[in-house]
């Protein structure tokens, strides 16, 4: 009597799942290698640029330190920083720096996004509007001050004209100034804003629209629904960018209004404490907090928004 063996179940192959989980990690490793080969001969230069500034401002942050004293350099450790963070003042211009980033920034984003829109769909003229929304941008922000410097002025500028306003000094109150400042600020860099959220744009498929078209999704819907979600990476890399720029704001202030009437921002108060009174130590102290809520900020973006680039690619799910 003999006795069979059954013959072994064929092995089965890796489910499609699981190789095209495989490969996406494989590009996803890649990518990041190649991103780092591409990137890092920039990030070693800059480092090399930027490190000893910013180990010597820390140093000199831990010092009791003026300029016209140099010999009396007293080491008082993190006493800068206790007096700064207890110092109402300080807290004071924490509130206008927030409060310019805040506003200018919205609104930037608001604007921003319907000047791409126009720019994305514009059929004739494209380059030349496309030009003309990027003109702002490129005037050197000292020169942009200056002209609105000019333009509120309350006996030579055309605002108070143009608003019926008579002779309103709008440098003479706390709000009014602060929202000169936004308003330049604004203007400056709305174009900037708006060519990168163009760049997500064009990311956007066709197809995607015009399906939501055919579904009957009315032009706010498919905004909302089709645009925006697409457009996530976009408008966390332009909101990042321009909150970082705009919680460090100096020149606009400094030109506009000198930080009177309160309206002086965290970077015009490094400037004062270092420049103005010489006292080293205090300003680098600053700096160093500056550069501290910088990075909070940055860290703080990437964790609200969660954006997986290669997600909003279409590469993985």
């Amino acid at each position: 009597m003999s006795t069979t063996i059954p013959a072994a179940p064929p092995a089965k192959s890796p489910a499609p799942r699981t190789q095209r989980r495989v490969r996406l990690t494989d590009r996803a490793r890649h990518e990041r290698n190649l991103g780092w080969l591409l990137a890092g001969p920039a990030f070693i230069a800059m480092v090399a640029v930027t490190g000893y500034p910013i180990l010597n401002a820390i140093w000199l942050s831990l010092f009791d330190y003026r300029l016209t004293d140099p010999g009396g350099r007293e080491f008082v450790g993190l006493g800068n920083y206790a007096m700064i963070l207890t110092d109402g003042l300080f807290w004071k211009q924490f509130g206008v720096t927030s409060l310019i980033t805040v506003v200018t920034v919205s609104v930037e984003l608001v604007l921003g996004f319907a000047l791409a829109m126009v720019m994305h769909r514009a059929l004739y003229l494209r380059t030349a509007l496309r030009t003309v929304i990027l003109v702002p941008y490129g005037i050197i922000t000292v020169v942009s001050a200056y002209a609105w410097a000019y333009a509120f002025s309350n006996t030579y500028g055309f605002v108070n004209g143009l608003l019926g306003l008579g002779e309103f000094d709008w440098f003479g109150g706390t709000w009014s100034a602060i929202a000169t400042v936004c308003v330049a600020e604004i203007w400056k860099t709305t174009p900037f804003m708006s060519l990168l959220l163009l760049a997500g744009l064009a990311q956007i498929p066709d197809d995607y629209l015009e399906a939501a078209k055919v579904d009957g999704a009315r032009a706010w819907q498919r905004v909302k629904r089709v645009i925006l979600p697409n457009m996530k990476a976009a408008i966390m890399v332009a909101l990042l960018f321009r909150t970082l720029d705009a919680f460090r704001i100096f020149d606009t202030v400094f030109i506009m209004t000198a930080g009177a009437q309160g309206t002086e921002t965290l970077s015009f108060l490094a400037y004062r404490q270092t420049i103005s009174r010489v006292m080293v130590g205090l300003g680098s102290a600053v700096s160093v907090i500056l550069a501290v809520l910088v990075v909070l900020i940055a860290v703080m973006f990437v964790k609200v928004f969660k954006t997986d680039l290669s997600q909003q690619r279409g590469d993985r799910k």
